[in-house]
């Protein structure tokens, strides 16, 4: 597996959540459970750019900007599962230009469970937030 690409349970198959019209998706956020194994793959998610964090997250299922989406979180080494209810930021389209990875950029919510997420996280990655390596995001 390429460590670049953080896991859903169950493999890459598609989110955990309503299936059917895109009425039943409106009125309820998906729910995906992202796996994040080690470190390369959380730098290569996460996005700083946004002002209050957010992670990649790849799917097949198509979102509109702004549509819920509810995480079920796990970090490198870290046994406890984070909930974050967040929304889409924006949306890589199947065949993106450079390869990249078909999916949506989650927005974390304005709040102050997020607000520690995000330094979590941050020092989980630790000085290679400020690397320049490719990521899947902005």
């Amino acid at each position: 597996m390429n460590d670049s690409v953080p896991t859903r349970a169950g493999g890459l198959g598609p989110p955990v959540g309503p299936a059917g019209a895109a009425g039943a998706a409106a009125s309820r956020p998906s729910v995906i459970q992202l796996v994040f194994r080690e470190k390369g793959a959380l730098y290569a998610a996460y996005i700083p750019a946004l002002t209050d964090g957010g992670l990649f997250v790849p799917t097949t299922r198509e979102y509109k900007l702004g549509d819920d989406i509810y995480l079920l979180l796990s970090l490198p080494d870290d046994p406890q599962r984070f909930p974050v209810a967040g929304k889409v930021a924006w949306i890589t389209p199947a065949n993106a230009s450079g390869g990249r990875t078909q999916g949506v950029g989650v927005r974390f919510p304005n709040d102050d469970k997020s607000r520690q997420l995000k330094i979590k996280i941050e020092e989980v990655l630790g000085t290679s937030i400020s690397s320049s390596k490719p990521t899947q995001t902005l």
